[in-house]
C-alpha cells in the first residue's frame, strides 16, 4: 500500500473517531452521490459500516435505485459533514459489491428488527399506503417467528474503492484548509494543497 494512501486513510480514521466524541446522532452518516449513465446525479444519506485499505462500505437492497444506479455506471462520490468539527471529508471512486461472505457477517449484527424491515421492504418502488408497509412487516415478523432471519438475496454491501480523498478543514474568512490525496492513473498516490 502507498504511504500516502496509508496516511490518507489514517488522517480519516482520527477524524472519524474525534466526530464519534461530537454530539452528532450519525458521525458515520456520509452523504452518497450516483448518476445514471446519462450523466444525471442522485444523491442521498447512507452510513458507513466499515472502511480499510479497501475501501468504504454500506449496505443497501440491491435493488434499490442507488443500487440500480452503481449497477449501471459504477462512479460514485461521498460526502462525510462533521459540522461540530467544521470538518468534511470527500470521496471519489468506483463501488463495488462485497462478496457475500462479508455481507452475512454484517447482516448478523444487524437489529433484528433491522432484518424484518429488510424482508419487507422493497426499497424505491412505488408504495400504495404505509398501511401496506406495515402488513409486509407483520407477514415478514410472523414468518421468521421462531427463527434467524436469513440474509435477503436482494440485500447486499457496496464498497466505494477511493482514487480521490480531499480534506476540508474551515478557516477565517473562508480561507479553508483543503488537502487532496489522489491516484493518478499510473496507480501511484500523490498528495497536494488546493486553494480554498
Amino acid at each position: 500500500m502507498s504511504d500516502l494512501y496509508e496516511e490518507a486513510l489514517r488522517r480519516f480514521s482520527e477524524l472519524l473517531e474525534e466526530a464519534k466524541k461530537t454530539e452528532l446522532p450519525e458521525p458515520t452518516a456520509m452523504t452518497l452521490a450516483t448518476a445514471t449513465p446519462e450523466g444525471r446525479p442522485s444523491v442521498r444519506t447512507v452510513l458507513l459500516k466499515h472502511h480499510d485499505a479497501r475501501g468504504f462500505v454500506f449496505y443497501t437492497n440491491l435493488n434499490s435505485r442507488k443500487a440500480r444506479q452503481l449497477r449501471d455506471n459504477p462512479h460514485a462520490a461521498l460526502c462525510f459533514y462533521w459540522q461540530p468539527l467544521a470538518r468534511q471529508v470527500l470521496i471519489e471512486g468506483t463501488a463495488e459489491l462485497v462478496d457475500s461472505e462479508e455481507a452475512d457477517r454484517y447482516w448478523a449484527t444487524r437489529p433484528r428488527d433491522s432484518q424484518i424491515g429488510a424482508w419487507a421492504s422493497l426499497q424505491s418502488e412505488p408504495l400504495e399506503s404505509r398501511a401496506v408497509l406495515e402488513r409486509r412487516v407483520e407477514e415478514t415478523r410472523a414468518r421468521f417467528r421462531d427463527r434467524n432471519v436469513p440474509r435477503p438475496p436482494q440485500w447486499g454491501g457496496y464498497r466505494v474503492v477511493p482514487r480521490r480523498i480531499e480534506f476540508w478543514a474551515a478557516g477565517w474568512h473562508r480561507l479553508h484548509e483543503r488537502i487532496c490525496y489522489e491516484q493518478t492513473g499510473s496507480g501511484r498516490w500523490h498528495r497536494r494543497l488546493l486553494y480554498p
